[in-house]
């Protein structure tokens, strides 16, 4: 057991912006940017200032992290100019980021032949590069693009294009094997080659895993003495994607013994984050996926479950509640139970359930994810079930009816128009309320609704808006008739931002579910609220 300490540096909302089908919203980068910063991730690098309005409006208002250190990416300045006078350069030399990573080349046939620049004029763009953003104040990082290969080709190139980064003072060097096309046994070899010159302490790897073999790479890199690792959230990336840092993360801490900012606490939180992060880009988890995925630990009845539960070890590589996972063999099963009541705890919940009543709720929870409600990414739906469950929710209102309209109608120009109306009656405190209320889509003319007629008793809801909306197909050979489930994100004027859940075969119920959620939770966290002032 090592018990050195090492550096996490995610790049998931740059290099996991590059994945088939994935596009962050600002939303988006400021949730999951916070999720790595809870998690205790070192670096939070927020993507490239410059390179498109996403990214220019993100680290216009960066968030506030309060462990990680958020950083911008870039590249050298460009052949012919100044460090001072490059337009690339620019936003990140007068940016608010603190750290800074620099991509530059660092295989010589890299720099004649795709650049276009003289091998010289490429190791003085990466000291000039670096050196303006130390004499800013700026943590600098270089990232030598196409390390290994270039290494194998010309290894004195590639120490030159390291040496001219740390000469100007880069506190990282990083090296990157960006066609993903290195094996372990090369990465060991040339990384213990690197150590010898660049000291440990600021040496860092960064693989991606077009060969399957990113996560071993990096461990191989570590183990021959880098310390900086970078990775994205269930490796994310272009192509094949980068070293899955969920899988990293507990290997390096819990197999290999070594320290990061990743708290025992936070690594329980390790499955939940995981699956939240998917559910948040509309992604299925992956069930197979290490440590956290739903069937890393799921035993089948016979054989194994009966060696499981005479020793766990026999078919479990490690207890899985260290990294937020649960044993799945029987609804009984403890781990399940000690992983909801440490929800119970997360949730402020302060009761003590009875053993039937903790196992009725376990049951209830499988029954509602086998037909597609999903808890991980909708933790505030969680939580009313639970209150729900325990009989301690109080009944807010109760829908009697509501009705949606859809009209597609052309104006005397031919032109398209869309009306979507709701109408909805509620029960509140006695009264009955019916309100109709259009709407950009039925979604919104439903929601509109359903708060104005309950703004009359609670008019807080005047202040929460809906600002995601999801949808997934559930049952797509279904066609149009498949099970949908809708996840929709809340906010009000608080600061508040919750997370609900709906599941049917009619999209418009599934998404009251979420609604009609949401709301539940409002009023519940602000009566909580209001008895801790009172008390």
């Amino acid at each position: 057991m090592s018990g050195e300490r090492l550096w996490l540096y995610d790049t998931t909302l740059r290099d996991g912006a590059q994945t088939q089908g994935v596009d962050f919203s600002v939303a988006d980068k400021i949730k999951i940017a916070r999720l790595l910063d809870e998690l205790g991730i070192d670096y939070v690098e927020g993507g490239w200032p410059g390179a498109n309005p996403t990214d220019d409006q993100f680290f216009a208002k960066p968030p506030a992290l309060a462990r990680a250190v958020f950083t911008a990416f870039g590249m050298t300045r460009r052949a012919g100019r100044s460090a001072d006078n490059d337009p690339v350069l620019a936003p990140l030399l007068r940016g608010q980021a603190k750290a800074v990573t620099l991509v530059g080349k660092s295989s010589r046939a890299q720099v004649v032949d795709a650049l276009g620049v003289e091998p010289d004029e490429n190791l003085r763009m990466i000291a000039d590069s670096i050196a303006a953003l130390v004499a800013r104040g700026k943590e600098a990082m270089f990232d030598a693009e196409h390390f290994f290969d270039g290494w194998k080709k010309d290894p004195g190139y590639g120490r030159a294009a390291l040496e001219a980064a740390l000469e100007a003072d880069a506190r990282w060097i990083v090296l990157c094997d960006t066609n993903g096309g290195a094996l372990p046994h090369e990465v060991a070899a040339i990384t213990r080659q690197v150590a010898a010159f660049v000291p440990p302490d600021r040496l860092g790897i960064h693989t991606h895993d077009d060969t399957g073999n990113a996560v071993a790479n990096s461990i191989a890199a570590v183990r021959e003495g880098a310390r900086q690792v970078q990775g994205t959230l269930n490796g994310l990336g272009e192509r094949c994607g980068n070293a899955n840092l969920v899988s990293l993360i507990p290997t390096l801490v819990l197999k290999m013994g070594y320290r990061t900012g990743v708290t025992p606490e936070g690594m329980k939180r390790l499955t939940q984050i995981s699956r939240t992060f998917d559910e948040r880009l509309n992604r299925t988890p992956n069930r197979h996926a290490p440590y956290v995925g739903a069937s890393a630990f799921a035993h089948k009845a016979g054989l194994h479950a009966s060696a499981v539960a005479k020793n766990p070890s026999f078919y479990e590589h490690l207890d899985p509640g260290l990294v937020g996972n649960a044993r799945e063999v029987l609804v009984s099963d403890q781990a399940g139970r000690s992983n909801l009541l440490s929800r119970f705890t997360e949730m402020g919940l302060a009761v003590s359930p009875s053993d039937d009543q903790v196992q009725d709720l376990l049951r209830t929870i499988k029954e509602r994810e086998a037909e597609g409600w999903a808890y991980d990414g909708a933790a505030a739906s969680f939580e009313v079930l639970v209150r729900r469950s325990l009989g301690i929710l109080p009944n807010y209102f109760e829908l009697q009816r509501f009705r949606v309209i859809n009209e597609r109608r052309f104006d005397a120009r031919s032109h398209v128009t869309d009306l979507s109306e709701a109408s909805i009656k509620v029960l509140a405190e006695g009264h009955v309320f019916h309100t109709v209320a259009e709407g950009n889509g039925p979604v919104n003319a439903l929601d509109t609704a359903l708060r104005q007629a309950l703004s009359h008793i609670y008019p807080s809801l005047r202040d929460m808006q809906l600002v995601d909306y999801k949808v997934r197909i559930l049952t797509p050979r279904a066609g149009t008739a498949a099970v949908t489930r809708v996840i929709i994100e809340s906010a009000d004027e608080d600061g508040r931002v919750w997370q609900t859940v709906g599941v049917s075969g009619n999209i418009i119920d599934a998404s009251y579910a979420a609604l009609c959620d949401a709301i539940v939770w409002k009023l519940v966290t602000e009566q909580r609220a209001s008895a801790a002032e009172a008390a």
